[in-house]
């Protein structure tokens, strides 16, 4: 019974059974074709723009910076392909600043590697903890009954 009221079931206006959409009509095609000419969408200009092989180009539709913003047609997974085959010392040789460390980053990497608990930059002292890190305090040495006692209570 129940596969005969889903086969006696009307599909609606435009759409075949099984999926597919039915296709615009002159008039909507007309209209759009004359959109795509006037005001393109970001992704038509984008597509556009790297099908002819530019670089960037300037997008038309943003309302506040009509045309004044230039936009890449590298994709995000482009750009990163691109950096994976770079080292930081080629990308440093470019001028790429972005992976280089600053002064006081620099400063702190030494300290750290050396072992140092704080080090100086620009006449301040710092810490060579990390963000959430706690220093690490050492227990005194003790013997008999009562070490074992209290370490087990500090959990050393």
């Amino acid at each position: 019974m129940a596969n005969n009221l889903y086969n006696n079931q009307v599909t609606p206006k435009g759409y075949k059974r099984g999926g597919g959409v039915k296709k615009p009509g002159k008039v909507r095609s007309f209209f759009g074709k004359i959109r795509k000419k006037l005001a393109p969408t970001f992704s038509e200009q984008f597509g556009k723009a790297k099908k002819s092989g530019k670089k960037t180009f300037t997008s038309t539709r943003d309302d506040k910076t009509k045309g004044k913003l230039e936009y890449s047609t590298k994709t995000a997974a482009e750009v990163k392909a691109a950096n994976k085959r770079m080292s930081n010392r080629e990308r440093a040789r470019v001028g790429d600043t972005s992976k280089q460390l600053s002064d006081k980053g620099a400063a702190f990497k030494l300290a750290r590697k050396s072992g140092k608990k704080t080090f100086t930059h620009k006449g301040k002292k710092y810490t060579t903890l990390l963000k959430g890190e706690k220093p690490n305090k050492i227990m005194p040495e003790l013997s008999g009954k009562t070490s074992k006692k209290i370490k087990k209570f500090v959990g050393a």
